[in-house]
């Protein structure tokens, strides 16, 4: 029986990026094939693919999701981040969570506010905003800031926001809202994308509505008692019918980024066919897992004892995991949201 303890290693703090790397095409890619570990850079990835390859991209774009308001009751200040949003009501993880009640009204800006309809024992708030959608995209953008990892550090409040504003986005993000980014596309540029078209590499997106719950720690000792948080997922018809056709003709699946995978492996079925569909997963995957779709991972360096650890565990294999990032410890990868990438193909 698996434990939460099994995954654990030693992470150097200063491992962890609080900058991406520029140019993004010159990012250190460990890549893991076959055993093999090889220090290249991210151009390399189009040298590891043919033609007719599909590379799966999360187009979700990140909002501004960090907030501070005024509780009207008292007057006192409250930090928030918002984290997922169902049916108009969004769940927000907050700072200081004993001075709000439910039914609280809180004043973001003179012409942006939000109610507080539960209060939850775990410290978080379901509140709904006093707009629709659209203008609440705009509000977002005018009054929040970008919700970074914890673990990315600010000396303070305004360092950096306009480049974190611009670094924290895929150049390719256009649908959906999600408070976290879908990392492993941060090292995506025009440069890159022309070399996978040169060579006749195929795109295509889904969208995963990133949510907080993905900086959360797994708190239980055993593995099958961590209850995964819920995101909502969309894939397309088209989508689905491009990875299927190349499937069909023996091609490979790239994901770029876990959340690309956990959508495909959520929307797949036993057959190996993606199904297009607009839902939410709650998957978890760690070793034994049988993937049914997804060939080859390209991804960021994780965090101990995280589930996206886990996962590539699953992937590779859990030896062979230790094995690649005690190397990528020892040569000095940059780990986390700005850190380096991985090319991991599939323990077949």
């Amino acid at each position: 029986m698996l434990k939460t303890s099994d995954f654990d290693f030693y992470l150097p703090p200063e491992l962890i990026a609080n900058q991406p790397f520029f140019p993004k095409e010159k990012t250190s890619m460990l890549t893991f094939r076959d055993g093999d570990i090889l220090d290249l850079q991210l151009i390399n990835l189009v040298d590891f693919l043919q033609e007719g390859d599909v590379i799966v991209l999360n187009d979700v774009r990140v909002i501004k999701a960090k907030l501070s308001a005024k509780i009207l009751r008292n007057s006192a200040q409250l930090d928030f981040n918002l984290d997922q949003e169902n049916q108009g009501f969004w769940n927000a993880l907050c700072r200081g969570a004993k001075k709000v009640n439910a039914g609280d009204d809180l004043e973001i800006a003179a012409d942006f506010f939000a109610q507080v309809i539960e209060k939850n024992d775990d410290g978080t708030i379901k509140i709904k905003f006093n707009c629709a959608e659209d203008e609440l995209l705009q509000k977002l953008e005018k009054y929040g800031s970008v919700p970074l990892p914890p673990y990315i550090k600010r000396s303070s409040i305004t360092q950096d926001l306009k480049s974190d504003a611009e670094n924290y986005q895929t150049i390719y993000a256009s649908k959906g809202m999600a408070v976290a980014a879908p990392t492993a596309g941060l090292h995506f540029n025009e440069k890159i994308f022309a070399a996978l078209e040169a060579k006749k590499i195929n795109k295509t997106f889904v969208t995963l509505n990133v949510g907080a719950g993905t900086f959360l720690p797994v708190r239980s000792e055993f593995l099958h008692d961590h209850k995964m948080h819920s995101e909502s997922f969309y894939i397309s018809e088209e989508s689905a019918g491009i990875i299927n056709l190349a499937k069909s003709r023996g091609k490979k699946i790239i994901a770029i980024g876990t959340t690309s995978l956990r959508v495909l492996e959520s929307a797949c079925d036993e057959k190996g066919i993606v199904k297009p569909q607009n839902t939410r997963t709650q998957i978890f995957i760690y070793p034994p897992y049988k993937f049914k779709i997804v060939d080859i991972l390209l991804t960021n360096f994780h965090l101990p004892k995280s589930t996206l650890f886990m996962l590539i565990c699953a992937f590779v294999g859990k030896e062979e995991a230790f094995g690649i990032y005690n190397h990528a410890i020892s040569k000095k990868y940059r780990f986390y949201s700005y850190g380096d990438a991985s090319l991991l193909f599939r323990n077949q």
